[in-house]
């Protein structure tokens, strides 16, 4: 079985599970850092959907020094 290979979309929308899947840190602690203000803040799209845009997630990723 082939394993999936993960790339980070250039845009669009990431719900958390794929944020969490290129931010290596637990669901709290990115809360905590958006509360912090020092990773992007997200967009509420509806009253159950929050989504980050792809191209934040890829900025703060570049800021870090972590490869894309």
């Amino acid at each position: 079985m082939p394993t999936a290979i993960l790339t980070l979309p250039e845009t669009g929308f990431l719900r958390q599970r794929q944020v969490l899947a290129f931010v290596p840190i637990s669901k709290s602690t990115l809360w905590r850092r958006i509360q912090a203000r020092t990773f992007p803040d997200p967009v509420k799209l509806s009253e159950r959907v929050t989504v980050w845009r792809a191209e934040d997630i890829r900025r703060w990723i570049g800021q870090q020094g972590e490869p894309v």
